[in-house]
């Protein structure tokens, strides 16, 4: 095992966005918990307390004003992007402002935060963008769908770029997850359908994934979207 590979599977630096709460928060528990230094960027402080993480504080929305704050971190040897947010509507009802503010969160982020980390990662170095499985199209949900689903564009022309350097891009698109997301008021009308599992994605298993893909058991799989969504893909 290079001394790349060891870095990428434990005792790395990973930045992770939505730490204060579901997924993002989740994803940074299971890699601190696996040995890894956890920067977290989030606009609402985050409730970790580990020796091995520190906050960042950042609206997401802003995504060049991260810019800052990155310089002050440190080399990372992981990205990995969950922060998100929802918002609904049907034809004829369509409010710009919220496709708007989540293609900033979304994509707009992943692309300042990859931007700035990504030359300074070393091979073996891992992104890991946390899409949805509503990117292939839902009703009511199309602008929400759109800001993912270009989450696999940015993922699989990055991953062309940076395998001469042995750094993976992948994205995992969870289905419905048991967050507090899940329940937002602003999904009313839309809830989502129990999957054929008979429950929701749990957190710690998209968790599970990500700190997989970040492992060097991983360094092979790259340009990829993996769905997580208890058969509802069935």
């Amino acid at each position: 095992m290079t001394a790349a590979d060891h870095n990428s599977h434990s005792g790395g630096h990973a930045v992770v966005t939505g730490t204060s709460s579901g997924i993002g928060r989740a994803i940074a528990e299971r890699l601190l918990t696996g040995g890894w230094r956890v920067t977290g960027v989030d606009r609402a402080p985050s409730a970790i307390s580990h020796e091995g993480f520190q906050g960042l504080p950042a609206d997401l929305a802003e995504p060049h004003a991260l810019l800052a704050g990155l310089a002050d971190i440190g080399a990372a040897t992981a990205l990995v992007h969950a922060a998100g947010y929802m918002r609904v509507g049907c034809l004829g009802e369509l409010a710009p402002d919220n496709s708007e503010g989540m293609w900033r969160v979304h994509v707009g982020a992943a692309e300042a935060l990859a931007n700035a980390l990504a030359p300074r990662m070393g091979e073996g170095g891992r992104i890991v963008l946390i899409g949805s499985r509503t990117a292939n199209g839902a009703a009511g949900r199309s602008q929400y769908a759109a800001t993912k689903a270009a989450l696999t564009g940015l993922a699989r022309s990055w991953a062309i770029e940076l395998a001469p350097r042995r750094i993976t891009v992948n994205v995992i698109a969870p289905a419905a997850t048991d967050t507090p997301f899940l329940r937002d008021p602003s999904r009313a009308g839309t809830a989502p359908v129990l999957p054929p599992m008979g429950r929701f994605v749990d957190p710690a298993e998209v968790a599970a994934l990500t700190a997989f893909l970040l492992s060097p058991e991983a360094g092979a799989i790259t340009g990829q979207t993996i769905t997580i969504c208890a058969g509802a893909s069935l």
